[in-house]
Parts: C-alpha cells; sequence; structure tokens
C-alpha cells in the first residue's frame, strides 16, 4: 500500500443504535472521537502527526510497515525504561521508609530477549526466569548469575543442574521432590544453594481463574502447613540454604488489598519458621496489572510499593518481629504499555449476530497466533486506526485474525471509524506483554518481528520468522526444498 493511500471505501455500517445495545460490553463506551489516542493505554511517546497517522518512540506506522512488514510488534525502549526505573524506585522508597532493602526482578516470562534484560539491568533490576531457555537468554544478555531467580512447578534436573552451575541466585523450590534434587545437585557441586519456598497463601486475586496462583487447588508451591515441613528439610540438608518463603497471588491485579491479605498469612508463617533461623528475605511476588482499555484504573506502583511493604510492616510489628527484606517481580507493568501490535486490514463485513443484530468484523493480518490472550482469557483489548485519521462517527465493530477458528480474535468490541477499509493500519496497544511469549505457529504462520523504537529510530531484536523457518524444521525435507518467504506470506 502506497503512503496515505486506501482503496475504495467499504463502510462498516452505520453508528451503533440502541438496537446494538445488546453487543456491546458493560463498560465499552462510543469515545466523542475515535482517533484518540487514549493514555496511559498507549506508550507516551505513540502521537499522531500532520497527516492524520501515528509514531511511536518517534518513527512512523508506515516506516515500520514498509521495513518490517505486518503484523509486528512495535516495543518502546524508552517506555521499557521508564517503568523498569520507576518500579525499583518506587519499591526502593518504600523499603527506606522501613530500614529494610527491597529487589525488584524483572519476571521474564512477561516479555525476554536479550536486548530487554539488557535494558532492564541497566535500570537496576535483577530479573526471574522458569525455565533454561529463559535462563539462557538472561545469560546471554549478559546478566550476572547471582542476580538472577528461578521459578517453575516442574523444573528439570538439568534446568537445576545449569542453574547451580551457573551460580544462580536464588531457586524457588516448589515440591519435596524438588528439594531432595537440587540438594543432591548442590552436593555433587559442593556448592550451597539459596531457596525461597513457594507458599499458596489461599488468598483468591480478583482477575481471571487462570492467572489467580494462590489458591488451594493448583499446581503451585505449598500449603502453609506442607511449607513448615518443606523448610525444615531444606534446613537439615547442608548444601541448600533456606533464605525466604515466596508467594504470587495472581495477576493483573490493580490494588495492594490482596497483597495485604498475603502478607498477613505469609508474615505468620514467618514469625513461625524464624525460630529454627534467620529468614533474611520476604518475596511477595508481582502481578501488577496495566491498563488494556480505557476504563481500566489500576493504581500508580507508588501506592501498590507502599501498600505493599507498609503491609508487611505492620505485620511484622503486631508479632514483635524484625521486618525482612522485601522481593518483588513485576512483569506486565514493565513491558506491557510498551508495546504496540501493527496489523493491516484485510476484509471488512457486516454478519447477522442474531436476528435483529448485526456485527461488523474487521479481519486483519495477525490473530490468535500473535495475542493468544483473548482466547485464552477472555482479555480485553483497544485499537484504533492508526494509518489515517477519520471524521467519520465512530461504530461498533469486532476486530478478527485469519486463523481459522471462531474463537481467534484480536479486540472483541471496539469503536472504530464506519469508514476502517482495507489496507488500513490498526494499532493494538498494550500488548508489549504476554503476547510475543504466547506467540505460535498455529496455521503454520510464522511469528512476527520484535522491533524496538527510540528516538527517531527502530531496530529489529527478535527476527520475525519465515515459511522456509517452519519448513526446516520438518524433517521430511532438506533444506533445498525450500524457497524464501517473507514472514507474513503463507503462500
Amino acid at each position: 500500500m502506497i503512503r496515505g493511500r486506501r482503496v475504495a471505501a467499504n463502510p462498516i455500517g452505520p453508528p451503533v443504535s440502541a438496537s446494538h445495545s445488546a453487543l456491546v460490553p458493560e463498560w465499552l463506551t462510543a469515545p466523542a472521537h475515535a482517533n484518540e489516542l487514549v493514555a496511559p493505554v498507549w506508550p507516551a511517546s505513540a502521537r499522531r502527526v500532520d497527516d492524520g497517522s501515528v509514531e511511536i518512540g518517534g518513527v512512523s506506522v508506515f516506516d515500520l510497515r514498509d521495513r518490517f512488514g505486518t503484523p509486528l510488534y512495535v516495543l518502546d525502549e524508552n517506555e521499557v525504561r521508564a517503568h523498569a526505573s520507576r518500579a525499583r524506585a518506587a519499591f526502593d522508597s518504600a523499603a527506606e521508609r522501613h530500614g529494610i532493602r527491597a529487589r525488584v526482578y524483572y519476571a521474564g516470562k512477561a516479555f525476554l530477549s536479550t536486548e530487554v534484560v539488557r535494558w532492564v539491568v541497566d535500570e537496576g533490576l535483577s530479573v526471574d526466569v522458569c525455565t533454561r531457555g529463559e535462563l539462557e537468554v538472561a545469560l546471554a544478555a549478559g546478566a550476572e548469575p547471582g542476580g538472577l531467580g528461578f521459578h517453575g512447578n516442574n523444573k528439570s534436573v538439568g534446568e537445576l543442574e545449569r542453574a547451580v552451575e551457573v551460580g544462580i541466585g536464588s531457586v524457588v523450590v516448589d515440591s519435596p521432590i524438588e528439594i531432595e534434587r537440587l540438594a543432591a545437585i548442590a552436593d555433587r557441586r559442593g556448592a550451597v544453594q539459596s531457596v525461597l519456598v513457594r507458599v499458596r497463601t489461599g488468598v483468591h486475586a480478583e482477575t481471571h481463574a487462570f492467572l489467580a496462583t494462590a489458591h488451594e487447588d493448583q499446581k503451585f508451591g505449598f500449603s502453609l502447613e506442607g511449607a513448615v515441613e518443606a523448610v525444615a528439610r531444606i534446613r537439615e540438608l547442608p548444601s541448600l540454604r533456606f533464605v525466604g518463603l515466596h508467594a504470587h497471588i495472581g495477576s493483573q491485579i490493580f490494588d495492594s488489598s490482596g497483597f495485604r491479605e498475603s502478607a498477613a498469612r505469609l508474615v505468620d508463617l514467618h514469625a513461625d519458621l524464624l525460630a529454627g533461623g534467620e529468614i533474611p528475605l520476604l518475596n511477595v511476588g508481582g502481578g501488577f496489572g496495566i491498563s488494556y482499555t480505557s476504563v481500566d484504573d489500576p493504581k500508580p506502583i507508588e501506592e501498590i510499593a507502599d501498600g505493599i511493604l507498609d503491609a508487611i510492616a505492620d505485620e511484622c510489628a503486631v508479632r514483635g518481629i524484625p521486618m525482612p527484606d522485601v522481593a518483588t517481580e513485576p512483569g506486565r507493568v514493565i513491558v506491557g504499555q510498551a508495546g504496540v501490535t501493527l496489523y493491516e486490514v484485510g476484509t471488512v463485513k457486516t454478519v447477522a449476530a442474531s436476528e435483529d443484530l448485526e456485527r461488523t468484523y474487521v479481519s486483519v493480518d495477525g490473530g490468535m497466533s500473535d495475542n493468544a490472550r483473548p482466547a485464552l482469557y477472555g482479555a480485553d483489548f483497544s485499537a484504533r486506526l492508526v494509518s489515517r485519521v477519520s471524521h467519520e462517527e465512530p461504530a461498533l465493530a469486532r476486530v478478527v485474525g485469519r486463523h481459522c477458528e471462531s474463537g481467534d480474535i484480536v479486540v472483541d468490541a471496539e469503536y472504530l471509524p464506519r469508514d476502517v477499509t482495507p489496507g488500513d493500519l490498526l494499532g493494538v496497544p498494550a500488548t508489549g506483554a504476554y503476547c510475543f511469549s504466547l506467540a505460535n505457529n498455529y496455521n503454520y504462520t510464522p511469528r512476527p518481528p520484535v522491533v524496538a523504537v527510540r528516538d527517531g529510530h527502530a531496530r529489529v531484536i527478535v527476527r520475525g520468522e519465515t515459511v522456509d523457518d517452519l519448513l526446516s524444521r520438518d524433517a521430511g525435507l532438506t533444506a533445498s526444498d525450500t524457497t524464501a518467504t517473507p514472514h507474513g506470506d503463507t503462500e
């Protein structure tokens, strides 16, 4: 598509009327202007320029499309760095008020590449990993092993061997079997490995059931009673050093109330365990939420940090025990808002949703292969036309992908200009976390590249796949059987 040029209009229908209200989620309202880039859903650097198109990090969406194609993950480096620095400062400040130290681990599962590791380490964060692959990415980026934490409910013997070999800072143990495995490995290597014990506190986060991770009937960690036995066993093993408890109550949490209740139970257990020796650290996990839509209203990270540490201080004071150092593991709040996914509109059509209701579908060139969260969790996202402005009234639409699944939804409900048409570029903001991480090759679709933007410059930080890449893994073919194909072309 030539810059600024559109094919003939194929309007998406009249503005939403009362007859369409059954299709509109309760939280969604029609914007006064369908061109507005709502803060803080979009990166701070996202803005419209004179021709009506959008630039991110000083780079035009046209330049991004022309150089890298679509779909495309765009990550604003300055935004990632700013959020990392802000999180570190928030917890450092809250800890200083209580005379303790705080350690902030970046949760690599949200998004991991060597560049992102370097950014967050530069801003004073440690890194949390949960697989051998994530560990190797962090090491390849130059992260100090002693600044890494290792999670996971089923770490393999090989993963534990590698972690001890490189001198990882801490391992969060998740089961009695893992305690014995790790102790044997550390003993064989003549090492003493620091460990935390993951605890299910029974506090349920106000989030999707698959994102709430502290209730009893799930795979992570020890019960409060089981943690006592786990710590006793660790203290018997000379190759392990118990350094603290760990809990994670869920993800996409907007305030500190759930953390306050979890802190009460954790500190209670912490106090009981002090009789057996010092416990220098309490890790409260992460899960801090971001705005995906205009109605999301997460508390500022400073308020959350103060709330969490005040709660721990209060619980320690009640029990007359010293307050331990506190660790936390933000991920989404560091990279989520920094990401925007660019798509090109392919088709637009209106269908009968019921006997008297119609729904307009705007199909784009990506979908559940580059953003699985709507299909997995029913997650809501926003979308905007980013290649131009429109003076048409906003109308209700559903943005869908190109895959052979009726659940292949990118944005379930959004108001877009009624003249959205094939060839337009759409931007879906707040896709920096858990989109690239969950990307897949469904329908043999190559995963898009990730491009970092900063101060008017763009560079690839994760190479996009081609069909050749996918075919190269097919053992029924030889290298000579494949031909080069762009990442978004499946012909």
